[in-house]
């Protein structure tokens, strides 16, 4: 089944993990919303630079330090997405008590690590 997701930090570095996420979640089928302070390209998904407003989506991925997270906090509680991915350096504690407090699922995984063993 498609998860639409939001990738937040959305990088055309193929060296990015956020860069190697957008194509795994693509190459898995589900579709990809990419988020970024640059416009750009990833395959066929592009890279916004306002947050998308009115979408629908069931994982947020995180790419982003927790020193820029406050500035989406609101955009993303808002969009009631069923969980957000906290990647590797980029947990916060802080933003994760806030979803939970607001009905999300906050985990702290690898995107590409849950895709590769089929838990994504």
């Amino acid at each position: 089944m498609s998860k639409r997701t939001l990738v937040i930090g959305a990088s055309e570095n193929p060296a990015r993990y956020s860069n190697k996420a957008i194509l795994a979640l693509r190459r898995n089928e589900h579709e990809v919303v990419a988020l970024a302070k640059r416009n750009g390209q990833v395959d066929d998904v592009a890279i916004e630079t306002t947050f998308p407003k009115n979408e629908r989506v069931h994982t947020v991925t995180l790419y982003v330090g927790p020193q820029h997270q406050p500035g989406y906090y609101s955009d993303i509680i808002r969009m009631k997405p069923q969980r957000v991915i906290f990647n590797p350096g980029t947990e916060n504690p802080e933003f994760a008590e806030k979803l939970k407090n607001n009905g999300i699922e906050a985990e702290e995984a690898c995107t590409l690590v849950l895709l590769s063993i089929g838990a994504y």
